[in-house]
């Protein structure tokens, strides 16, 4: 299938980010979300990212008015029922997306391809509550979308192969690199990245070492550009619980079960960068470790 058109569900940083390279690449882009205000917001994020890419010389000024130009927004979630690919980046909670898909089915072209951003949670199961699950995939794409190379592309049980290759090409266009995954619990990424970053938390909670300590070990003794627990703060601290929580209730071993302390700062809206407060505090000049 020619892919010219792509739907994208959400907003926020991943679905701006998604609807930037997408567009970059060439492609008619719909946005939704439930607020105009983050649909404004993420355009706003769009254009600025872009303006720093043409300010760093990696595109030219004409690239980013023609990209832009590709981009459209609507808080009506049926006007993405045209496309030829959807992709959802809503809240990492299946409820929702399940949802989102019900809704959307109605106005879907018998060929348009549904896919998930999701970074944990089952294809199979999301598909299975489709009515095209041999046209249902995982697409993951890694945060922040317009730097980060790698995208998991993940078939459910029932993915046929025109629509991996679809999406496939639709990787290679964007200039990224494709991996393939099974729809195994938190696929390949998050399968090996969120057990080291709960094991720095269970560290931090035994008192092994305190924050500094810790992030500091991994970036010099390991040479990991960020310490586990600043890209936890990064990634967001609900989204580092949702995956571990996945991963013991999806595989039943206790090697994945979250640290009570990652329960305790989830539990007191310490989430990490977006809150301001996570395992650093970031309400001053620099951030400063909360232990």
């Amino acid at each position: 299938m020619d892919i010219q058109t792509i739907g994208i569900v959400g907003a926020g940083q991943m679905g701006n980010g998604i609807a930037h390279v997408m567009a970059l690449a060439g492609y008619d882009v719909k946005m939704t979300d439930i607020s105009e205000e983050a649909l404004k917001a993420a355009v706003d994020t769009i254009q600025g990212n872009l303006s720093r890419q043409v300010g760093r010389g990696k595109i030219a000024e004409a690239d980013m008015t023609a990209a832009m130009g590709r981009i459209a927004t609507t808080t009506v979630l049926k006007e993405l029922g045209p496309s030829d690919l959807i992709i959802e980046a809503a809240t990492e909670r299946e409820t929702i997306k399940q949802a989102i898909f019900e809704d959307l089915l109605p106005h879907l072209k018998p060929e348009t391809i549904l896919t998930s951003n999701t970074s944990s949670i089952s294809i199979t199961r999301l598909a299975s509550r489709t009515d095209r699950p041999e046209k249902f995939m995982g697409f993951h794409f890694m945060n922040p979308v317009p730097v980060m190379q790698l995208v998991e592309l993940i078939r459910g049980i029932a993915t046929d192969a025109p629509t991996f290759n679809a999406c496939k090409a639709v990787v290679d266009k964007l200039g990224k690199t494709s991996a393939s995954a099974e729809d195994f619990p938190a696929f390949i990424v998050n399968r090996i990245l969120m057990p080291m970053i709960n094991e720095a938390v269970y560290t931090l909670y035994e008192g092994v070492g305190n924050v500094q300590s810790i992030d500091s070990s991994l970036k010099l003794g390991a040479n990991h550009p960020m310490g586990p627990l600043e890209l936890a703060d990064f990634i967001g601290l609900d989204t580092c619980l949702a995956i571990m929580n996945v991963l013991h209730d999806g595989l039943a071993d206790t090697k994945y079960r979250p640290c009570p302390l990652l329960t305790k700062y989830v539990e007191a809206g310490w989430l990490g960068r977006k809150s301001q407060r996570g395992f650093y505090d970031y309400r001053g000049d620099v951030p400063v470790p909360t232990r």
